[in-house]
């Protein structure tokens, strides 16, 4: 899979997202400059919600990762709160939808909801896991996301908190099984690069 750079723009007229892609030449490169805001209003309702055969609602997210210093070490992952009413800790993920590629919508969540983009790396894979709102199956895929900038404001912002924290840390602060899977999977696949 080729990996991805982002950065995201709003026209003040459309309320649509327009992703424009570069590639990155080096994994080890972390620059992780804090940008004053993410322009973009996060998309809500399930119009466009994507569904497999089966019914399953599809959902993609990320593990933003950075390493401590450059040119590698110690990785620390970005952990959100959840929204008002939840409690604990999530990697970013929400709806992927009929008009986007899974790697754009997995690029879109992540700025949403954890104000931050970067490098958009092959998938980790996939998980069904049980809604706790909505008592149906989700399909999860999970991309790994080497995060190259970060912004002091952002869509969710005024809604999640956001936190770097070890690997370990991660796998025991992240609520959902599913994603400290996930976790598990790029841990694995780290240990196994570095």
């Amino acid at each position: 899979m080729t990996e991805f750079y982002v950065s995201l723009f709003i026209s003040n007229v459309a309320s649509h997202l327009s992703p424009t892609f570069d590639n990155i030449p080096s994994k080890k490169i972390v620059p992780t400059p804090i940008e004053k805001d993410a322009s973009l209003v996060s998309r809500t309702g399930r119009d466009l919600q994507r569904y497999n055969t089966a019914g399953y609602r599809q959902v993609v997210g990320c593990v933003p990762y950075r390493y401590k210093k450059h040119g590698g070490g110690e990785i620390e992952v970005l952990l959100i709160s959840a929204q008002k009413k939840g409690k604990g800790m999530l990697l970013p993920k929400g709806g992927w939808e009929i008009d986007e590629s899974i790697e754009e919508a997995a690029l879109r969540e992540t700025i949403e909801e954890a104000g931050v983009t970067g490098q958009l790396e092959e998938s980790l894979g996939k998980w069904q896991y049980k809604s706790k709102r909505h008592s149906m199956i989700h399909d999860g895929y999970m991309f790994p996301l080497l995060v190259s900038q970060q912004f002091e404001r952002w869509p969710e912002a005024d809604i999640r908190q956001r936190k770097w924290v070890s690997l370990s840390e991660a796998i025991e602060l992240c609520q959902n099984s599913w994603m400290r899977e996930a976790l598990e999977a790029f841990i694995n696949r780290k240990c196994q690069t570095n």
